[in-house]
């Protein structure tokens, strides 16, 4: 018998403590550095951070921290090292000097290779490979430095080209392809989009791993991909809900995340036009995160670079059913009576719904609440909630609907038997 399990790769992870990152931002980093490489079946056997005001132009890390992660590597096996943020051309080139056969990836060439491996579509493949190209270019110095001599000898005699400058024209000539290809297949995606224009449409957006795909799952009650790791969604996937008797497009589109490589940004333009040309945006957050703070300033600031960031928003705090409230947020609000519940930061043990109740009545009273002008809590996965949400959405809606048909007649709410969400709130 043969084993024909494939063993995972392991790697270590380096990051840096800066002036404009803390020690504890770069733990949390990490953590999701982690869950990236896990994503990508990778595991993660050690982590390095060393305190520097800035990267080291040659390595990165500095010379003892690199002696260092040197001497990890030779008493354990360890088949690729990755850094939190980009390495440079001639950062790559040195650190592969210094580490010989273990392979030196950066944050964006994992996130690409996520990517690369969730695309499903025709679209997403093309997007996904001119990424890969437009990340390659610039460093083909340091990955065919072997090709930088000219040819010589009998029978190639020539113009005397390099072959890197070889390499060089045909990548350049590849993206201008897939640019070209892109370019048609936008084409068609704007066709499509236009024929949705008599509907109202809302986008589901937020920061990567947050619950898009569950919400979207439960509110168009279809089969829709959903699983725990980063970037489970790459294409985007619309489906038609009704609301009372209005009827409206629901998008799923991919995750945002700290640091999102620029060349995807602009590879997956069609993908992000769902999000700049929907009527409504609803923006998921996972409120058990420890850093959901920030992973909200994350996607808003990605939504005002694609110039989507004024349109009607409801603010969703997802995940509820995880949440346990920090201890520092006692000084910003006043706690329900109920509160005693949570001690430390922990769960004493007592009935599931009356802690459910407690921790959405907690929540309720919390700043979260004055976030946006449209804000809800709920719980995807048990659908707890889902009928606020939906009460929310149906306001929204039926306002843009109004424009489009200003003699529909409304059917109320609560008569509609294809409402999704099952009104479990509180």
């Amino acid at each position: 018998m043969f084993d024909t399990h494939k063993p995972h790769e392991t790697a270590v992870l380096v990051a840096l403590i800066t002036q404009k990152q803390t020690a504890e931002q770069t733990k949390d980093y990490l953590n999701e550095l982690a869950f990236l490489a896990e994503t990508s079946g990778v595991k993660t056997i050690k982590s390095f951070t060393q305190k520097l005001e800035h990267p080291d132009n040659r390595t990165f890390v500095g010379k003892g921290k690199l002696e260092e992660i040197q001497t990890f590597i030779l008493d354990n096996p360890v088949d690729c090292i990755i850094f939190d943020d980009d390495l440079t051309p001639s950062q790559v080139r040195n650190l592969e000097d210094s580490f010989k056969e273990i392979k030196v990836l950066d944050r964006s060439l994992l996130i690409l290779n996520i990517f690369s491996m969730r695309a499903q579509t025709a679209q997403s493949r093309v997007q996904v490979e001119l990424a890969q190209y437009q990340y390659m270019y610039p460093r083909l110095t340091r990955m065919w430095s072997h090709l930088t001599s000219q040819k010589g000898g009998v029978g190639m005699r020539g113009p005397g080209e390099k072959e890197l400058e070889t390499d060089r024209r045909i990548v350049k000539d590849r993206i201008a392809f897939l640019k070209d290809k892109l370019a048609k297949i936008d084409k068609q995606s704007v066709t499509r989009r236009k024929e949705r224009d008599r509907l109202v449409r809302v986008a589901l957006v937020g920061y990567t791993n947050v619950g898009k795909s569950t919400l979207m799952r439960t509110m168009a009650k279809t089969d829709v991909f959903a699983e725990n790791k980063l970037f489970a969604t790459v294409d985007s996937t619309v489906r038609k809900v009704t609301l009372g008797n209005i009827p409206f497009l629901l998008t799923d589109t991919v995750g945002f995340i700290r640091k999102l490589p620029t060349m995807l940004i602009e590879s997956f333009k069609s993908t992000l036009d769902e999000v700049r040309e929907a009527d409504i945006l609803v923006h998921v957050v996972d409120v058990s995160h420890p850093n959901f703070e920030e992973q909200i300033e994350v996607v808003n600031a990605t939504l005002a670079d694609i110039n989507a960031a004024d349109k009607p928003m409801v603010l969703v705090f997802n995940k509820m059913d995880r949440f346990s409230p920090k201890d520092s947020w006692t000084e910003k609000t006043e706690l329900p009576e109920e509160d005693e519940v949570f001690t430390g930061g922990e769960e004493v043990l007592i009935p599931v719904a009356v802690r459910r109740k407690t921790a959405l009545e907690y929540l309720k009273k919390t700043y979260l609440s004055q976030k946006a002008d449209y804000v809800a809590f709920i719980s995807a996965e048990t659908g707890e909630n889902v009928g606020e949400l939906r009460e929310l959405l149906y306001t929204l809606v039926k306002e843009k609907h109004y424009f489009i048909y200003p003699n529909w007649v409304e059917v109320p709410l609560s008569e509609s038997a294809n409402d999704f969400g099952d009104g479990l709130a509180g």
